[in-house]
């Protein structure tokens, strides 16, 4: 846990749930599995599925009932040498009004020498009068393989029901053998979506990453992707990280974008044809 977000803990009240899962992949005959998986409070994993014979496919399971103001979450994620895994989430995650808590999320993923890791969880939802700060470290080794996605959906367009009211602090950075490639710091206020320095009244801000990508793989995404009057989208290169960023009203246009880019980014990224997970039929 970052010293930041401990000091930040101890000054308030403590409330609501405190839960962490660690887990650990590595490969053991020919195929990675959980090798070592510690859980407290309401987070956990299903079995591991294995439709591809020798990826581990596994559903982190969220708190049934969301998180509220005063959770503290903890994943912390190790792919270790050679190991192929891919983790999703079976729904969104969503993140309900606070009473005056903050609830805090911190994800930490780690990918060793030669590893893959796919991440894909479904949606945040942070529905309006939330305080939630949501931080997400990926740290790859120099040979490390990774693909992922984090949607943030603000408050339920769907419902008419904008984000009106809330904090939000999202912090996500994205490590190389211990050198930043992307630091991004971003306090959602409420009142301050609507404008052009904030979201352009858009409920809905995505970005998918994929690394190892080179400069005939950007223009090939760039290809497939569209800008209309609903949606923004751009693509672009860090070094060797491949970054799409989505703001528009839609998460199932978003995923299915989304989706589409993995599909034709793994075969040339990790060497395999995409493979979905079971959970995203149903």
């Amino acid at each position: 846990m970052s010293s930041a977000l401990t000091s930040t803990i101890e000054t308030e009240t403590v409330s609501g749930w405190e839960a962490q899962l660690d887990l650990k992949f590595a490969v053991q005959v020919n195929k990675t599995v959980l090798s070592a998986r510690q859980q407290r409070g309401p987070l956990a994993v299903q079995r591991a599925f294995y439709p591809e014979g020798d990826v581990c496919h596994l559903y982190i399971l969220h708190p049934p009932g969301g998180v509220v103001g005063g959770d503290r979450l903890y994943i912390n994620v190790n792919v270790g040498q050679q190991a192929n895994t891919l983790l999703t989430t079976p729904g969104a995650t969503k993140y309900y009004k606070s009473q005056g808590d903050t609830a805090h999320q911190q994800q930490r993923l780690t990918v060793d020498e030669g590893a893959a890791l796919e991440w894909f969880p479904q949606e945040n939802i942070y529905f309006p009068g939330a305080k939630v700060h949501l931080s997400t470290h990926i740290d790859l080794t120099p040979t490390a393989q990774f693909i992922g996605w984090e949607m943030h959906c603000f408050g339920l367009p769907a419902n008419q029901q904008k984000f009106t009211e809330g904090r939000l602090q999202l912090d996500f950075m994205l490590s190389r053998n211990e050198r930043p490639l992307l630091i991004e710091k971003m306090n959602v206020e409420a009142n301050k979506l609507e404008s052009p320095t904030g979201l352009r009244n858009n409920s809905v801000m995505a970005i998918f990453l994929a690394t190892p990508v080179n400069y005939s793989m950007l223009e090939m995404v760039r290809t497939l992707l569209t800008d209309d009057n609903n949606v923004l989208i751009a693509a672009t290169l860090v070094e060797d990280c491949l970054l799409v960023r989505y703001l528009g009203d839609s998460t199932e246009q978003c995923r299915k974008i989304f989706t589409r880019l993995w599909g034709e980014l793994r075969p040339l990224v990790l060497k395999r044809k995409a493979c979905s997970p079971r959970i995203w039929a149903t």
